[in-house]
């Protein structure tokens, strides 16, 4: 943009796959103009002989010349609507005409306002009695949430939360939860292509006196509270950044079932340890939610045998960038107290020890290679001094 700005064409090129989101962010950014072209994907691991076929071949997107689309964008003269740019409108009507149960809950769903089950539509009745559950007014500014970094923020008010909390199936009495979690700013919809999600963790008081799960099937779907804040969470991490479109806002290559609705209760009497929110800084009678980010995938174990050590170093070297998150019921965990783990941080720390990898392992991983490697042979730091050696991983318990 700025060598736009000079008067001086530019062209940025990405894989074809990348074509809807490419041309989304530029539309969101003012830059519907923007000169793009394209290549096939993958471009990892391919020889040079086969990426010399990419440059050699056509545009995937357009089907021209690939090298006559760059050729044409850089000598192309920029025009004054190419300069102008766009500015955009991203308010959204209050309330919609009034239509049949059926007629809108098709509606919802050709917007890409639901998560594809039935919503309890959000009317002004319903949102009225779910903003009692709060003290906030209903134009009060929460925050602004985006799915990736390169997309603009979006704002979003107390009344937008409820509606989606209605959309939720959730009550009143949960929405101090979901607006807590909605103040986050962290989206449960992240649009990397690892398909990453959120979890909420929830502890103090509210999750008795809202009738939170946090025994016996605690994951869920088990318990109403659980499930519907969950969703709640995760409905609003869609509807208020922006959506959360497959191939345009949302990249996530297989996606996650995750995304549904992950929000548990920790069990905080039955644990030998300290409470998360305690361990975090809070006292015992605050109540707090948790956002965990980065969950892909789950490993799943058996409790502290004999080889507990060995199973748990396979776990986590598993994940070469993100830190691992422990859940385990509380007979696990006084197993772990029995083996001298009395405190979380001796398991912390114990982790942090033994969640090394080869340099060579950690600096093949697809996802380090792409984002970080590069930073690394620039010379940033730390990035630049970490090639060398090995990366040390901590967990939360």
């Amino acid at each position: 943009m700025l060598l736009e700005e000079a008067g001086i064409p530019s062209v940025a090129v990405h894989t074809d796959v990348f074509a809807g989101v490419a041309r989304a962010t530029a539309d969101a950014n003012g830059m519907s103009r923007a000169r793009q072209a394209f290549v096939p994907q993958p471009v990892v691991d391919l020889s040079r002989q086969e990426l010399r076929g990419y440059i050699e071949g056509s545009d995937p997107v357009s089907g021209r010349p690939f090298m006559r689309e760059v050729l044409d964008a850089l000598t192309g003269p920029l025009d004054a609507e190419d300069l102008t740019g766009l500015s955009f409108e991203r308010s959204t009507p209050r309330l919609l005409p009034a239509d049949t149960e059926d007629h809108l809950q098709q509606l919802f769903i050709q917007n890409h306002w639901t998560d594809y089950l039935p919503v309890t539509l959000p009317t002004e009745a319903r949102v009225d009695a779910m903003l009692k559950g709060t003290s906030h007014a209903p134009d009060e500014i929460v925050g602004r949430m985006r799915p990736t970094s390169f997309r603009e923020f979006w704002e979003y008010t107390v009344e937008k939360v409820a509606v989606n909390a209605v959309m939720a199936g959730a009550r009143p009495e949960y929405f101090p939860v979901i607006l807590a979690l909605a103040a986050s700013q962290s989206t449960a919809k992240s649009s990397s292509t690892t398909s990453m999600t959120n979890m909420a963790v929830v502890n103090g008081p509210i999750r008795h006196g809202i009738g939170m799960n946090c025994g016996i099937g605690a994951l869920g779907p088990y318990n109403h509270v659980n499930v519907t804040i969950g969703r709640a969470y995760s409905l609003l991490s869609q509807n208020l950044q922006g959506g959360s479109v497959p191939g345009e806002t949302y990249m996530g290559t297989l996606g996650n079932g995750l995304a549904y609705s992950a929000c548990f209760a920790e069990n905080e009497e039955r644990s030998p340890w300290e409470p998360l929110h305690v361990q975090k800084g809070f006292k015992p009678t605050d109540s707090a939610v948790s956002v965990f980010f980065g969950l892909r995938y789950v490993q799943e174990g058996y409790g502290p045998r004999e080889t507990w050590q060995e199973k748990m170093r396979r776990c986590l070297s598993a994940g070469a960038h993100f830190p691992p998150l422990l859940v385990m019921d509380p007979i696990v965990a006084r197993l772990f107290v029995e083996r001298s783990m009395d405190t979380k941080q001796k398991l912390i720390d114990w982790c942090a020890t033994n969640a090394l990898l080869p340099a060579r392992e950690y600096w093949d991983d697809q996802w380090v290679q792409t984002l970080l490697r590069p930073l690394a042979v620039a010379g940033v730091e730390p990035y630049a001094r970490a090639q060398g050696g090995t990366r040390r991983d901590r967990a939360d318990v």
